[in-house]
């Protein structure tokens, strides 16, 4: 049930009547659990029975876990929750990527082992929701929080619809408050929610689905195209993921805001970084804060000698890249950005001992040539993201750095690199700030006027083949 879909906007419709026209606010609640279960469930519906059940052992063992003083009771039922969630994780999304590996590991050895093949259906966004699960884990184990007393509130805190697929990851902290909290009717959040679900179908529709027109095709046999072609296709998969991801966030955070709540911003703008370490500030904002807070601190963080942070982030960032997906070439764009985080922690302590080149890095022209340093580095990082296989990303950098001839791009360029400057644009009007000085000056029929054509453009635009979310398989 996508959320750019039909059968998305009549759910939603009715759910939305129903959630307002309910005056009971407990009804209101199990009204929210009741539809996130069948949207869950309209992907599998065992699926959907094996969230309840795990979200269920979840919720008692943080009880107990609350409970006690016991230091060792307490490491106990953490360890127990916290194993749990990752066993399903693992299972459901690794096991088959493990046993193959093994069995590529054993022939180069020498062996003609024959590994068997799970019959394995991965649950959608499964890896948000055990780290929201491991999360609450934590936070309860840490008197951050306090152990969710109502079933109900601490099932729909891990099953909310708008993030229950593809984020953002939400904390307990942060969620469980708004549960409790009775909503009332508000003409700004409605506004606030519809804007954000346009924003997000239009980068959805009108530019992630159709940079996929120039992408897949390139990406599947990259040895057929020609070198200008190559280079075109990796510009446009950086735009159809950052449009794709970003686009699920802002209906997701459009939906909330429309039932009364409020999930966390995910993307500030992140191509607009001037190096590697803003930049995941910036992309999938509750993603990497999940890994500081729950990998790199616990593993020592910065706290250490210079070797030390540098193993810390490159055991964070390889296990992000893990997380991504069961494959190798996801695990390379996990060490791929560690590298790039270790690059930037010496280069930018090179630079404070040297004021003058710190002074012309800081400069109008040197940040703009950080950021499209940046960019550049981000997008050579995304061939291992996208490519299926070594071998495809290996023929993809031969393309891109040495001339090759071959086949053209299967569009007309000039509507990419027009959807590009459209992104560029934006970019910059949201850096200086001008949307939120227009927004409140342009009165009311207008913004009306250009919301309509905004959704005109969008589905004149969108591909009559639209394409699932990019980070559902995660």
């Amino acid at each position: 049930m996508l959320f750019c879909s039909e059968r998305f906007l009549l759910f939603f419709t009715i759910v939305f009547a129903l959630y307002w026209a309910l005056r009971w606010h407990t009804a209101r609640i199990y009204l929210l659990l009741a539809a996130s279960f069948y949207f869950y469930a309209s992907w599998n519906r065992w699926l959907a029975l094996i969230i309840g059940v795990s979200t269920t052992i979840d919720y008692f063992v943080a009880r107990g876990m609350d409970a006690t003083d016991r230091p060792a009771r307490r490491k106990l039922l953490l360890s127990v929750t916290v194993i749990a969630n990752l066993s399903l994780l693992c299972y459901f999304k690794y096991a088959n990527f493990f046993l193959h590996s093994l069995e590529e590991a054993l022939r180069a050895a020498g062996s003609t082992a024959s590994l068997p093949v799970l019959s394995v259906i991965l649950p959608i966004g499964i890896s948000f929701y055990t780290f929201e699960a491991i999360n609450y884990a934590v936070d309860v184990y840490r008197r951050h929080v306090r152990a969710e007393r109502n079933l109900a509130h601490f099932m729909l805190f891990i099953t909310f619809f708008p993030h229950l697929v593809a984020g953002p990851i939400v904390r307990a902290r942060d969620f469980l408050p708004q549960i409790r909290q009775r909503k009332h009717w508000d003409w700004a959040r409605m506004q606030l929610g519809a804007q954000f679900f346009l924003m997000g179908l239009f980068k959805k529709l009108a530019i992630a689905d159709r940079m996929a027109m120039f992408a897949d095709p390139v990406f599947a046999n990259p040895e057929q195209y020609r070198t200008s072609a190559v280079w075109l296709a990796v510009l446009a998969y950086a735009l159809q993921i950052y449009c794709d991801f970003s686009g699920y966030t802002d209906m997701a955070l459009g939906t909330a805001h429309l039932l009364g709540f409020k999930l966390a911003r995910n993307f500030n703008m992140p191509y607009a970084a001037a190096n590697v370490s803003e930049f995941w500030h910036r992309w999938h904002i509750s993603l990497s804060s999940w890994l500081r807070d729950y990998l790199f601190i616990p593993l020592g963080g910065s706290r250490g000698t210079a070797w030390q942070t540098n193993r810390n982030l490159l055991i964070t960032m390889t296990l992000g890249g893990l997380w991504h997906g069961a494959s190798w070439t996801f695990v390379a764009w996990g060490v791929l950005h560690g590298l790039l985080l270790v690059g930037h922690r010496y280069f930018r302590d090179f630079c404070r001992s040297r004021p003058g080149l710190e002074q012309a890095l800081q400069s109008p022209p040197g940040t703009a040539a950080r950021v499209a340093l940046t960019f550049f580095t981000v997008c050579m990082a995304w061939v291992f993201f996208r490519a299926t296989t070594f071998t495809a990303a290996a023929t993809v950098f031969r393309h891109l750095f040495a001339a090759h001839q071959g086949l053209a791009l299967p569009m007309h360029k000039e509507s990419l690199l027009v959807l590009a400057t459209v992104v560029l644009i934006c970019h910059l009007v949201g850096l200086a700030g001008l949307w939120r000085k227009w927004s409140v000056r342009v009165p009311a029929p207008l913004l009306g006027m250009s919301y309509a054509l905004l959704l005109t453009v969008t589905l004149v635009l969108a591909p009559d083949a639209g394409k699932a979310f990019i980070y559902f398989q995660f």
